[in-house]
């Protein structure tokens, strides 16, 4: 079951990615449900004040659904590097989806206190690639 914070970064990262409105469907295929269940969540953010939607056109976060999208790719971010410089996990991208909607905000921020986070976060987060970008540099350090 996806979270409406983790629609909130899927929205954000699509709309990274397509520079521009995201659509329901890339949305969709992001989190691996259905587009009429991309829909119904996104109906549920927008009268909650997230974002706007146009049939058609696509989504748009507002203000708040960018603050609230930002500080879910930020806790997402601190649980993929977490995965990678404290337990070592091979897999870490599969790990830290299934660690994504259980993990809030307060665990989010202790587990910060252990990694060495980068300033930039989460502007550093490849949506194309669906990684840290700092992750993939220190991979690419280790060749």
């Amino acid at each position: 079951m996806n979270t409406a914070n983790q629609y909130l970064k899927a929205i954000y990262l699509v709309q990274e990615i397509e520079d521009g409105p995201a659509s329901t469907g890339a949305v969709a295929e992001m989190l691996d449900v259905s587009p009429a269940s991309a829909n119904e969540m996104i109906g549920k953010l927008e009268n909650d004040g997230l974002c706007n939607h146009e049939k058609y056109k696509g989504v748009d976060l507002t203000d708040d659904g960018i603050v609230r999208a930002r500080d879910a790719l930020q806790n997402y971010c601190i649980i993929e590097r977490f995965l990678v410089e404290v337990l070592e996990v091979d897999d870490f991208r599969t790990e830290a989806q299934q660690l994504e909607p259980v993990i809030d905000e307060t665990v989010a921020e202790r587990l910060d206190t252990i990694i060495d986070r980068q300033p930039q976060c989460p502007d550093c987060f490849d949506a194309d690639d669906d990684v840290c970008a700092l992750l993939e540099l220190e991979a690419d350090a280790a060749d």
